[in-house]
């Protein structure tokens, strides 16, 4: 007997050839490259060239220049002070890290300048200077440095604020000697975090009580992933910060011995009250 066409020895023939994609419905949770499957021993075409695509943005932030005119016009009225790093120029930044977290001659000049400017006043020290620094990302720092920083004034009334630094060519650490030469209790530094493949634009924030040069890593806080693809809001980070700056400003501490409880706040009813407080 002539076998028929439309079947096969264990069962009908299949004309839909397409394989079900069990990793589907995990890749819809999760901005990780899983389960691209292969053409051959390769990725197919349309993961390849996501890919290549996510490697030039990260490459591209890295070397960007961030425009501090425009972020200086973005800040006020909140007085600006403009400092650089001990880096001249972004090759070298790259190149030498340390040069990252110190500033130059003409920038502690800056500082000093505006630390007898108050003293001469009659004004006491700040609370916090928050710094603004481009860091591996200034297209995080051009995106969401601004809306940051104005959330966290709204909800830091009341303390002493010092003139926000926009700082170029700079680290996490170059807060420690910006907030000792103004005499701040307490340095928030934002700046744009190393690009990777899901996310170019990831603003983070870190926190250190006493800043001086020498601060270990182990004595500062960290907020990371502010950005708009499923990261922080600027609201989240900035009630974020104001947690800290109060519980930081009273404990006289941060780092590994001072633990986020924003969360715990938060469920306790205390929403209102994380601003607050007297510094």
């Amino acid at each position: 007997m002539k076998p028929d066409p439309d079947t096969l020895p264990d069962g009908p023939l299949r004309t839909d050839l397409t394989q079900d994609d069990r990793w589907a419905a995990l890749r819809r949770a999760t901005p990780a490259r899983i389960g691209l499957g292969r053409t051959g021993d390769a990725l197919p075409l349309r993961p390849m060239l996501d890919f290549q695509l996510a490697h030039a943005q990260a490459r591209d932030a890295v070397h960007a220049v961030l425009d501090v005119e425009a972020l200086a016009a973005a800040l006020p009225p909140h007085p600006v002070l403009r400092v650089h790093s001990a880096a001249p120029d972004r090759p070298t930044y790259l190149r030498r890290p340390d040069l990252g977290r110190r500033l130059d001659d003409a920038s502690i000049a800056t500082l000093e300048e505006a630390a007898a400017a108050r003293a001469q006043d009659g004004g006491q020290g700040f609370d916090l200077v928050f710094v603004i620094a481009d860091g591996l990302s200034a297209k995080a720092v051009a995106s969401h440095a601004v809306p940051v920083i104005h959330a966290c004034l709204a909800l830091l009334d009341g303390y002493r604020i010092a003139p926000i630094v926009l700082a170029e060519q700079g680290r996490v650490a170059l807060g420690d000697p910006v907030g000792e030469r103004l005499g701040a209790r307490l340095s928030v530094v934002l700046i744009g975090e190393r690009p990777g493949l899901s996310v170019a634009d990831s603003l983070g924030l870190y926190l250190t009580y006493g800043p001086r040069p020498g601060r270990r890593d182990s004595e500062r806080n960290c907020i990371s992933n502010v950005h708009g693809r499923g990261g922080l809001t600027p609201d989240l980070a900035a009630a974020k910060v104001a947690w800290f700056v109060r519980e930081a400003l009273r404990r006289g501490l941060t780092g590994v011995a001072l633990k986020d409880g924003i969360e715990e706040a938060l469920l306790e009813g205390e929403a209102g009250r994380l601003p607050g407080g007297s510094p």
